[in-house]
């Protein structure tokens, strides 16, 4: 490693170590309105307990309890929910990146991110949840995740969401890790689709069972979420993308299945002919573990019949996931948290493929204050990615 990418890391550290003996009073929206830690529903920024995870698919109200009349207007209209004040909150991410590049070896990414969040519930069973990105990577990303949740339809356990959000989030929440690397395999775009994992405009209903089996389906535009033409729509061909997920609880392990199916359709192909390219995606996935260690592990098989909307292409595979191991020594009051995570990417289309080793060390420095310290290595390149930083909500 060279003299100026030690120096670069000394200094870094140094940062990190005077971060770490502050303290932080903020709390974010909804530890605002109840009144309780952050703790309650996280592990550390941002990743969620199982009581978390309730407290969303409650609409964001406390699943064991009732809501606090405080937090509304007394209107005197039983009809009407209204919130006695807005919530927001704000995450807060910047980086410091080291690594053998040609241009920049090291980089200063702060801001990373920086976005404002709100939610809460509209009405008893209905609630709404946002964010937009003021500042993501250097660019005003806007709105991302916005959806309307309709909470325990027809007094069953059908839940129902619409607008924009991740198809991978019944999966693995990517916004939800706690590493810098991602799961690279939600993200990958073959040739010219424009079709993955990650964020999409549909609708989404989930249903749970008591004896642990949760089902999850969604019908989707299958184009992500760019703005709307000029015609004024979202998606830009006929074809709808669906998605089912079933995942089963026993004990402490949990295992899961989805298939992705979907068409999109090329007319700008200079033939003047539309080509339409069929996607299939599908494979397992599992979570063993408790409140001190958990594996989770993806595997995921993409099939597209003609990624570059070309009547004479091959079909294309592309094959991968993960596997993750985060341990926490002391369950949720952990001030240190220890990350693993094996990211791996075979495909027909070899500018995709992807293989890293990732090692995260978390440090809670206040309850919504996380220091990140992070060694990726890249096997297709040889080379190793050093990143340290914060994450933070306030």
């Amino acid at each position: 490693m060279s003299r100026k990418i030690i120096m670069f890391l000394a200094t870094v550290i140094f940062f990190i170590v005077t971060i770490m003996i502050q303290d932080s009073q903020a709390i974010p929206a909804f530890a605002r309105k109840y009144k309780i830690s952050c703790n309650t529903c996280h592990v550390a920024v941002p990743k969620l307990k199982a009581y978390g995870e309730d407290f969303a698919g409650n609409g964001f109200k406390l699943p064991d309890g009732e809501e606090p009349k405080r937090a509304y207007v007394n209107t005197g209209d039983e009809t009407l929910t209204l919130m006695r004040e807005l919530p927001l909150a704000v995450r807060f991410d910047a980086y410091l990146q080291a690594a053998d590049r040609e241009n920049a070896k090291t980089d200063i990414q702060a801001p990373y991110g920086l976005k404002l969040l709100s939610g809460g519930p509209i009405s008893e069973h209905v609630s709404y949840y946002f964010y937009f990105y003021i500042s993501e990577r250097g660019e005003v990303a806007g709105v991302e995740d916005a959806i309307i949740h309709f909470n325990d339809i027809g007094g069953t356990d059908l839940d129902l969401a619409l607008g924009q959000f991740q198809v991978s989030d019944p999966l693995f929440k990517r916004e939800l890790r706690l590493t810098f690397e991602d799961y690279m395999i939600y993200k990958i775009n073959p040739g010219m689709s424009k079709a993955n994992l990650t964020y999409d405009r549909g609708i989404m209903a989930t249903y749970g069972f008591d004896f642990g089996l949760d089902l999850t389906g969604m019908v989707l535009n299958g184009n992500g979420i760019k703005e709307a033409g000029d015609d004024r729509l979202f998606d830009f061909d006929s074809e709808k993308s669906f998605a089912f997920r079933a995942t089963q609880d026993i004990g402490f392990v949990r295992i899961g299945g989805f298939v992705y199916a979907g068409s999109e359709t090329d007319a700008d192909t200079g033939t003047g002919v539309a080509v339409n390219n069929d996607i299939m995606i599908f494979g397992p996935d599992f979570t063993i573990g408790n409140d001190y260690i958990e594996l989770n592990g993806q595997y995921l098989l993409r099939e597209d019949k003609r990624a570059n909307f070309l009547e004479n292409d091959v079909k294309a595979e592309s094959k991968g996931g993960f596997v993750e191991l985060i341990y926490m020594p002391d369950a949720d009051q952990s001030k240190f948290l220890f990350t693993a995570l094996y990211n791996f990417i075979n495909s027909d289309i070899s500018e995709l493929d992807y293989e890293t080793a990732t090692f995260s060390v978390s440090h809670m420095a206040a309850r919504n204050l996380r220091i990140l310290s992070e060694v990726t290595y890249n096997m297709n390149s040889k080379k190793t990615i050093f990143t340290l930083g914060v994450a933070s909500a306030f």
